[in-house]
């Protein structure tokens, strides 16, 4: 049972890159429960690790496992798609959260895929709360990246470099760590409309910040966490890559409708 729970757990080579139809997912809630029972969501954690106030969501215990009744993850997840798409629609941006290792390459897909924003690698205190000092590391990690192509157009030129071979290297250095940790969201000149969290309880910082704003938040809720810490709780299993990967995709596809149906008017 704990095999099944985390099958394929942290190989980011067992998500098939393949093109879902999430429309007809959506269209039909017997297709969409019956995928989410392929692809594992239903599992939740050991007995032993549940948070209480996830008993309204949980089915039945099995082998010392919880299952989540997965009625309320097809409700939660169509809720959470709208919620999406009302934000795409009116041009809102959406950030999407998770630093864990299962998590980070899916989360990185689906935001590069529907245009939001992203942060996969350390979650730096006040990213949200302290924006302002944040912004000013995404302005200095542009400038490196303005100066990087000006000194290789010089190089081109045969000109003399302005700076010496050591000072370069360490700007290349505090560049590849600026781009690291902030790359996801260096367009992001404002606080997000809506954030979109991978297991709540892993990302408590994150989703301490998000609450501090009142940001309206969307996250996936396993039974060792608090769904009250999201505005929407989605409960599903959040370490197997394959319910991630459906989970997040389906969800994200709603923020792209919305962008399209804008862009259409």
């Amino acid at each position: 049972m704990e095999g099944l729970r985390e099958e394929e757990l942290g190989n980011t080579q067992s998500v098939k890159e393949e093109s879902l139809n999430y429309e007809e997912y959506l269209r039909d809630p017997k297709k969409l429960l019956q995928k989410l029972f392929e692809v594992g969501a239903h599992y939740g954690h050991r007995t032993s690790r549940w948070n209480p106030k996830m008993k309204p969501f949980i089915y039945t215990q099995k082998d010392g496992i919880h299952i989540i009744d997965a009625r309320y993850t097809v409700v939660a997840i169509k809720k959470a798609y709208e919620r999406m798409r009302q934000e795409g629609a009116r041009g809102g941006k959406v950030l999407f959260v998770s630093t864990k290792p299962q998590a980070k390459y899916i989360i990185k897909k689906h935001a590069e895929r529907v245009g939001a924003f992203y942060v996969v690698e350390r979650w730096l205190g006040g990213m949200l709360t302290n924006f302002e000092t944040i912004h000013k590391r995404i302005i200095k990690m542009k400038e490196y990246e303005n100066l990087f192509y000006q000194l290789e157009e010089m190089r081109r030129e045969g000109k003399v470099l302005p700076y010496p071979k050591k000072e370069i290297l360490k700007m290349h250095r505090e560049y590849s760590k600026l781009k690291l940790r902030l790359g996801g969201i260096r367009d992001m000149d404002y606080l997000p409309d809506l954030v979109f969290i991978v297991d709540p309880k892993y990302e408590d910082i994150a989703t301490h910040e998000v609450k501090l704003l009142n940001i309206p938040s969307i996250g996936i809720v396993d039974t060792n966490a608090d769904p009250t810490s999201v505005d929407i709780p989605i409960p599903a299993n959040d370490e197997s890559m394959k319910s991630l990967d459906f989970i997040i995709g389906i969800v994200a596809q709603g923020y792209l409708d919305g962008k399209i149906a804008r862009e259409s008017q």
